[in-house]
């Protein structure tokens, strides 16, 4: 996964209602259940199927630190599903998107222009149509590269050219990215 991934998923998570299961027993158990079996747990994890078994009976309640890892990232994206369809839906169709960022921007304008590009720290919201295509791209399983060039893309429109308003023909590129953070 890569920092615009990562940012979507957290701007998702942060709509959850419920806490996820806490101890790793819990955590396999709900993993037994959503998996329906033991055994495409252990495939999951890559770990044997009586290991499974033995979590969910409580044998076993510490994991090794990266069995720990895998185990609760496999929970927390598989936790409360609805809730993130709904806040995914409602980000698309209504209420959009806010992007923040601190990258290095750079502008291809008309001659005369000041094009050098310098960091800047940008906080927009992005209508829902960026929104629509951010999560349409991820659930697609896009490159970083291509929701980066949607988020630049929303940048240029919503920030630079203020929805048409200044700066028509201006191009934005999007690099040295320090941090992206998506809300909605």
């Amino acid at each position: 996964m890569g920092m615009f991934d990562d940012s979507l998923d957290n701007a998702v998570a942060s709509r959850i209602t419920r806490p996820a299961p806490k101890g790793a027993p819990a955590q396999m158990r709900f993993l037994v259940r959503q998996l329906k079996g033991t055994r495409a747990v252990a495939a999951l994890l890559g770990i044997s199927q009586r290991t499974v078994e033995r979590y969910v009976k409580d044998e076993i309640k510490r994991p090794r630190p990266e069995l720990a890892a895998r185990l609760l990232g496999e929970v927390r994206r598989r936790w409360q599903p609805r809730v993130r369809e709904r806040a995914k839906k409602q980000a698309a169709t209504s209420t959009g998107i806010v992007i923040e960022t601190r990258a290095r921007f750079g502008f291809t304008a008309a001659p005369g222009s000041t094009d050098d590009a310098r960091i800047r720290l940008v906080t927009q919201h992005l209508p829902p149509q960026y929104a629509a295509r951010l999560f349409d791209a991820q659930a697609r399983g896009a490159t970083e590269q291509e929701l980066k060039s949607i988020a630049a893309e929303g940048l240029q429109e919503e920030y630079f050219r203020d929805r048409g308003r200044r700066a028509p023909g201006l191009s934005v590129e999007f690099t040295d990215i320090d941090y992206v953070d998506f809300d909605f």
